[in-house]
């Protein structure tokens, strides 16, 4: 993920991808231009990359201008072509390439069309590395065309976002910042986890379960797994700002995701803040903290039933679990007492079937 001025960008076609589809558009103008000499024409700013690699690859005679038609401001096309600066090569009777970096409302095109024709060309073909069919309004024909994508924003190989992107060598599309980020509470037996594992699939997020990120790192031995498990041998805490760098890296391997379910983190206030700024470092916040709620009493019994199977000692011991509740709800007001400030906080029953208290934390989510 990458940020350019106040936008984030996640990464969207890899270089190798454009470099296949470059090759393939080079390939058919060799086809269609050897003996010809065409002259082709960028369309500046941003197709000065797809100019360039056009050309390493054209085997025969050519000959290249630059012309400037610019149309957007920011991540949005104004529509207004603004008048046509270059093009001082003869071009009547002249085979005409136009290499765009991306075509979508089609009205530089079409603007850029009437003046080639204006000045007697030949013929005129249409190039584009980049083309959104949804949004193109013009019956003109795009005659090559490397990829047809959806109507998003993207920057690289060439485009920008207000000056800042250009030189990318893969293209990164606009990250929506409309994440789901929730961080998941539930007492023990609560079926915190039943819920966590129903949500991520139902909605396209990530669950990031501390005790798994930790034991992840520590079993492959990567620099903050030795790190934490140095602090573990003795019997210490591991320090926030370890556990919130093996935070970072699963974020990040997961840019696509839609959202993120916190487990097991934050725990205390000050974690709390430490996962707020990193999660607008990434362009995005908690949306909500949801805690399900059952009685003591409930869970009780439901953890002394599930001990008769588990093999967990503290699953078969009641002292210890009332113990381990409290602990719970301990934590819990601190965050709860956080969330609440920020008017984030939502508590959900937590009885009854699965499918019924996944209907109620939907109803939560789909509010966020």
């Amino acid at each position: 993920m990458i940020k350019l001025h106040d936008l984030y960008f996640t990464p969207y076609i890899s270089e190798e991808r454009i470099a296949k589809a470059v090759d393939r558009i080079a390939a058919q103008l060799n086809r269609d231009y050897k003996d010809d000499n065409p002259l082709f024409i960028g369309v500046l700013n941003g197709c000065f990359m797809f100019v360039s690699e056009i050309l390493k690859r054209f085997d025969y005679n050519c000959e290249v201008s630059f012309v400037k038609l610019a149309s957007y401001s920011g991540t949005q096309s104004t529509e207004n072509v603004r008048e046509l600066i270059g093009l001082n090569e003869e071009i009547k009777g002249r085979k005409v390439v136009v290499l765009e970096d991306i075509v979508d409302t089609g009205n530089t095109i079409e603007e850029l069309l009437k003046i080639l024709e204006s000045k007697g060309s030949e013929s005129i073909a249409i190039a584009t590395l980049f083309y959104k069919p949804e949004v193109y309004k013009k019956d003109i024909k795009l005659d090559y065309i490397g990829f047809e994508i959806p109507n998003r924003f993207i920057v690289g190989y060439g485009l920008d976002y207000d000056g800042l992107g250009r030189n990318l060598t893969e293209v990164y599309q606009l990250k929506s910042n409309h994440m789901i980020n929730l961080v998941l509470f539930g007492p023990p037996g609560a079926g915190k986890g039943t819920q966590a594992e129903v949500l991520k699939e139902k909605y396209n997020l990530k669950h990031i379960s501390t005790g798994d990120v930790f034991r992840y790192n520590i079993k492959n031995a990567t620099d903050l797994g030795t790190l934490a498990k140095s602090y573990m041998d003795k019997g210490q805490l591991v320090p926030d700002e370890v556990t919130i760098k093996m935070l970072n890296a699963e974020v990040d391997k997961n840019a696509e995701a839609q959202g993120f379910i916190f487990d097991g983190f934050p725990r205390t206030e000050a974690q709390a803040e430490a996962l707020a700024t990193l999660l607008e470092s990434k362009g995005t916040e908690v949306s909500a903290m949801v805690a399900l709620e059952v009685d003591d009493e409930v869970l009780v019994q439901r953890l002394l039933e599930r001990g008769k199977t588990s093999g967990r000692p503290d699953d078969a011991d009641e002292a210890v679990i009332r113990n381990r509740i409290k602990i719970y709800y301990d934590e819990t007001a601190i965050l709860k007492n956080f969330y609440q400030k920020q008017d984030k906080y939502y508590g959900v029953d937590g009885v009854g079937a699965i499918d019924e208290i996944t209907t109620r934390l939907s109803a939560v989510i789909d509010q966020l």
